[in-house]
């Protein structure tokens, strides 16, 4: 049905269709009305030969750039730069304060929250005297006095919050000797 209605559209155009040469110089007018309309030329288009070498330029540039900051990156000062064995020991305390934090995290509620607050605040404090002892370690030159006060910072945290964990037990136990001795 479709080639039917294409076949007629086809006979019904049949002497409409512009099949003769166009008239010389032609080609010379279309591409004046071309230029004039646009900034279009008819002259061919420039090679630029150095746009590959500015890539592979760039390429090189921008492989320096990575080299040197990936190896230019700044040092952590701390535990872990004195030896491995200290970069354990700075591990296993983070990991042991992340978890009594945790802990005590789960446990806040309004009864405890002002200790919790104020454990917190210690916290900070003490974090903040740890980055005071990175800067004296820098500065000493890894002198074992420094690198004892920061095991004993990273101690006096996990005693804090194991005290705090202790409290809160024992205000739980306490609310739950109240409340049976109530029910009694």
């Amino acid at each position: 049905m479709k080639e039917d209605n294409l076949d007629r559209l086809f006979k019904n155009l049949e002497n409409e269709f512009d099949n003769e040469m166009p008239e010389d110089g032609h080609e010379q007018r279309f591409l004046g009305r071309l230029k004039s309309n646009s900034n279009v030329s008819d002259k061919k288009p420039k090679r630029t030969f150095y746009k590959p070498f500015l890539a592979i330029a760039a390429s090189i540039v921008l492989c320096f750039g990575l080299f040197f900051f990936i190896h230019n990156k700044p040092q952590e000062n701390g535990l872990a730069s004195v030896s491995p064995e200290l970069s354990q020991t700075k591990d296993f305390f983070t990991a042991a304060i992340t978890s009594e934090l945790n802990k005590i995290r789960d446990q806040r509620s309004p009864e405890n929250e002002m200790m919790v607050s104020d454990a917190l605040k210690q916290m900070e404090l003490l974090e903040k005297n740890y980055e005071r002892l990175k800067i004296d370690l820098k500065d000493s030159g890894n002198d074992k006095r420094v690198i004892y006060a920061m095991i004993s910072n990273f101690q006096s945290r996990i005693e804090l919050l194991e005290n705090v964990l202790k409290t809160i037990e024992d205000i739980k136990q306490l609310k739950e000797v109240k409340q049976n001795q109530m029910t009694l």
